[in-house]
């Protein structure tokens, strides 16, 4: 027979060693017992307050008050209060503290009462009165794990929805950053090449037409890829892009197409393939021109009838992707040749843009030699101005067969090597570009090649300038499609010798 916890004079056995929990802060949960008999609250004090910290309420309202200031892990209330039922004041607790463990006192054996407070009042545990102190001290110490763990894992759920909620922002700032990156206007270029270029993007970006860009390497053909995707109606959906002359033809299939588990040697777990992870959004073929006969086939199924099949499955997938394909090869003389299915070079070039050498848009060389000297000071933090007159006649002069890339390599590397430069002079251009003359040519050989060159490119500005002026009107307006400052193209216009170098 257990004795009497409200009786002061009884003995209780030795304790059994029990290692409490502890709050986040490292200290002791803090309790709240609330009953009308001090004799009661004495009690559970004395059990429990070596363990933690215990507050004590003779009734439902200071109950309330101290739940109101107080951290309270657990609440210990009697069934029966002055002024409302046990239960009653719980599901008040619940409403002020709703993470709180709940536990009741009974001396009744009131099934329906028990069953109440059970279902309205949450209780954790139901204790009888008298109860055994070690025994209460377990349950106590279950109930504030529970706790814990609770409160630990509320902790957690919220900081996965922060992070959750970051990432979003993160990855909507991103797509954002991605659409003004490749949006039309960035694109760079007055001259009328690639102004057709621009003409035909802009028309194309609003369907889901099968594009072929075509071109030297260097031209821009991955840019424009980009920027029809997300100029179009799948912008919000993925942009995958894959070399098709990168690897060789097992891994191509399996990149494009995706494998079963064991499909082939390696293979040892499933994998999604482009095409599925572009579903709904755009694929970009560079080099499509160095497919093998049998990829050839399996890109025109896709074509046809929207249909992939991984590597090592018996099914098909559907997947509804926009593909556009680019290379720097003759793709008609192939099919001339054998090299290219003639059925696929026609599925592919449903849209052709030819995207012209650099060596045809002369005109756009000064706008993206400044673009890409805008970016690389930025990156690498010059104080680099602009070019020397002299330095953007040997750009504008030179070939380019690296096209676009090969300019804005150049570019970097004059900024990486400037040093405190503040201007770009001839000297600081690539050999190559600087077209410094062979060891075996003569000075007088070398001084006319050099003059032939100044007049060609005399010639050339006038040959911008003039049609820069004519389109737009204005001087202002020229030079900034000319890409330098208005002062600079009236010096210019001056030192060549064009009539109007004065006012607008």
């Amino acid at each position: 027979m257990a004795s009497d916890p409200s009786d002061p004079q009884r003995s209780d056995p030795p304790r059994a060693p029990i290692v409490a929990p502890i709050d986040s802060s490292g200290g002791p949960y803090a309790i709240l017992i609330v009953d009308d008999e001090e004799g009661i609250r004495e009690s559970l004090e004395l059990t429990l307050g070596d363990d933690y910290r215990v507050f004590t309420a003779r009734n439902a309202q200071e109950g309330l008050e101290i739940l109101e200031r107080e951290p309270i892990a657990l609440v210990i209330a009697d069934q029966v209060l002055p002024g409302m039922t046990g239960v009653e004041f719980l599901e008040k607790v619940i409403e002020r503290r709703p993470t709180a463990i709940r536990m009741m006192l009974t001396g009744y054996a009131d099934v329906a009462s028990i069953v109440r407070a059970v279902n309205e009042g949450r209780i954790y545990r139901y204790i009888p009165k008298p109860w055994e102190p070690e025994e209460l001290r377990v349950n106590v110490r279950r109930a504030l794990e529970s706790y814990s763990l609770a409160t630990e894992n509320a902790s957690l759920a919220a900081a996965l929805r922060d992070a959750n909620e970051r990432l979003r922002q993160e990855n909507l700032y991103l797509r954002r950053e991605v659409e003004r990156r490749y949006a039309f206007e960035n694109l760079i270029g007055s001259s009328p090449a690639i102004l057709r270029v621009f003409e035909v993007m802009e028309k194309v970006a609003q369907t889901d037409a099968t594009v072929l860009l075509t071109g030297e390497t260097g031209t821009g053909k991955d840019l424009v890829a980009r920027a029809i995707h997300y100029a179009g109606a799948r912008k919000n959906a993925r942009f995958v892009a894959q070399n098709c002359g990168a690897l060789p033809d097992t891994l191509l299939e399996s990149e494009l197409f995706g494998h079963k588990r064991g499909a082939f040697t390696g293979a040892h777990e499933d994998k999604k393939g482009l095409f599925e992870l572009a579903h709904g959004g755009t694929i970009f073929l560079d080099e499509i021109g160095e497919t093998n006969p049998g990829m050839q086939v399996r890109l025109l199924r896709v074509l046809q009838d929207g249909e992939i099949r991984p590597l090592g499955a018996s099914d098909v997938r559907k997947v509804n992707v926009r593909v556009i394909a680019a290379t720097n090869r003759d793709l008609r003389k192939m099919v001339q040749d054998g090299g290219f299915r003639e059925d696929l070079y026609y599925r592919l070039r449903v849209v052709e843009i030819g995207i012209p050498p650099l060596r045809e848009r002369r005109e756009d060389i000064p706008a993206l030699a400044h673009h890409f000297l805008e970016d690389a000071i930025a990156r690498m933090g010059r104080q680099i101005k602009g070019f020397t007159n002299a330095a953007m006649d040997r750009l504008v002069a030179h070939q380019w067969s690296g096209n676009v890339r090969e300019l804005e390599n150049e570019i970097e590397r004059i900024v990486a090597l400037a040093g405190d430069a503040d201007t770009i002079n001839v000297d600081m251009l690539s050999e190559h570009v600087r077209g410094r003359p062979a060891q075996d040519e003569s000075p007088d050989s070398a001084e006319t090649e050099s003059s032939d060159m100044t007049a060609a490119v005399d010639d050339l500005k006038r040959k911008l300038i003039r049609q820069a002026l004519e389109d737009t009107g204005s001087k202002s307006k020229a030079a900034e499609r000319l890409g330098i400052p208005r002062q600079s193209l009236q010096k210019m216009m001056k030192r060549l010798g064009m009539k109007d170098a004065g006012a607008d």
